[in-house]
């Protein structure tokens, strides 16, 4: 496919694209918001001011991007830095990370990837350059920022066997765009061979920005919050579940034996997606377990140990974890982790901020996107591999079980994490060298 077709393409689905935007929006409001700044309109011109361009898809990837984001505005103190999305939760983290530096972070929806809308975008913005996160590579903005004498860096940049397979494919298109990529900062080495393979010219290995990601104080403080208004059960966190994971772990506790957990085990679950987080309360309930949800606790200012609320948290069998932007809170508040999306073929969610913290990781099969830092943090010692829901509740109860064993792994865990920082630093480096 060349780019020419992509383009006709990309206008011809349009209709279909809007009107199934307006259709997630019933569940997720936030998708029927922006939607001029998704078709390339915006507001009053901007102040001459250096931009950095930095485009994070969603929510991890915002997440992912903080550590950059912060060391671009204090390498470059003049400047600001707009941070692009595509979905309205990586908005909202976005927000609640930068919202502290004011006008010296905007945000905005990417445009969709047709030449007007990309052409619109870039002389409203004039970015001084275009920073990707992990793998957001296309075509007509890369091919626009080249008209325009944008550079194009694509970081802490990632590329899986399946998605090399997929990429080729499209023959001409993506390998036109991955030769236009002025500089590539790949996480490992076979991610860097895998995107040369796709033709991009100047590709260096870097590691991963993800652990360089600091936890916020006030994630650790309500972390602390929670775990005691939870009290001292044992807790195992279920991060970032995805859809029809969460059946498989609720049907493998009911099968296992009570007598065999510990005493008042507490089963926390944080779906990825925030439109099934009633959906996933059905499913605990149609089991006939008990239930709180995040979002119905007090405020940890507003909290009165004693209420009746919170004996009720206590005893619950089930947390919901119903709230965005509080997975680091999550993980402080527990004694060992699941990280979602590796149990049926999805690939898997980053069990990086997990081993930051210290806890014991657990994941599945399918760890795809996040193969390398997966594999590297089992051989350390610090995550176990599981073959299905019932090893993972059989795992977590033997940890659970085993206070100095856990206590170990969580060690050899945050060691690990220590061991590959140093990526965002790397990565600015390389960054100045096409900003000069």
């Amino acid at each position: 496919m060349n780019r020419t077709l992509y383009s006709i393409l990309w206008w011809l689905a349009l209709p279909l694209v809007l009107v199934r935007l307006w259709w997630r929006g019933r569940k997720e409001p936030g998708y029927r918001r922006g939607i001029a700044e998704r078709l390339g309109f915006y507001g009053a011109r901007l102040a001459p001011r250096t931009t950095f361009m930095v485009h994070a898809v969603s929510v991890g990837e915002t997440r992912a991007a903080q550590p950059l984001v912060e060391a671009l505005l204090a390498v470059w103190p003049d400047s600001r830095v707009l941070l692009t999305h595509m979905t309205p939760t990586g908005r909202a983290t976005g927000r609640a990370l930068f919202a502290h530096h004011g006008e010296r972070v905007l945000q905005s929806y990417l445009p969709y990837d047709t030449g007007f809308m990309v052409r619109r975008f870039l002389r409203h913005f004039a970015p001084r350059i275009c920073i990707l996160m992990e793998t957001e590579v296309w075509p007509n903005l890369i091919a626009g920022c080249a008209t325009q004498g944008v550079p194009v860096a694509l970081v802490n940049a990632r590329l899986s066997e399946r998605s090399l397979r997929r990429g080729q494919r499209f023959g001409t298109l993506m390998s036109g765009a991955a030769r236009a990529i002025t500089v590539v900062a790949a996480q490992t080495e076979p991610d860097a061979a895998r995107i040369r393979s796709l033709g991009a010219l100047k590709v260096l290995v870097t590691g991963s920005i993800k652990f360089d990601v600091v936890p916020p104080q006030a994630a650790l403080e309500l972390g602390a919050w929670l775990r005691a208004r939870l009290g001292p059960r044992p807790v195992l966190l279920c991060a970032s579940t995805r859809e029809g994971e969460e059946a498989l772990i609720l049907d493998a506790w009911t099968r296992q034996d009570p007598a065999r957990r510990p005493a008042d085990m507490l089963l926390v679950l944080v779906p990825r997606h925030p439109q099934r987080f009633d959906e996933v309360e059905h499913m605990v309930r149609a089991r006939g377990l008990s239930l709180a949800r995040r979002s119905r606790m007090a405020s940890a200012l507003a909290d009165q140990a004693a209420d009746a609320d919170a004996r009720a948290d206590a005893k619950a069998e089930v947390l919901l974890g119903d709230s965005m932007g509080e997975m680091f809170a999550y993980y402080a508040a527990c004694d060992c982790a699941f990280i979602g999306g590796s149990l049926l073929p999805l690939g898997g969610q980053n069990l990086i901020e997990a081993c930051a913290l210290g806890k014991p990781v657990l994941v599945g099969p399918h760890t795809f996107n996040f193969l390398d830092a997966t594999d590297e943090a089992v051989a350390a010692g610090g995550a176990v591999r599981v073959a299905d829901a019932d090893a993972l509740l059989a795992q977590a109860v033997a940890l659970l079980h085993d206070a100095s064993g856990r206590a170990a792994m969580g060690a050899r865990a945050a060691a690990f994490a220590q061991r590959h920082r140093g990526a965002t630093l790397r990565t600015v480096e390389l960054l100045q060298q096409e900003i000069a």
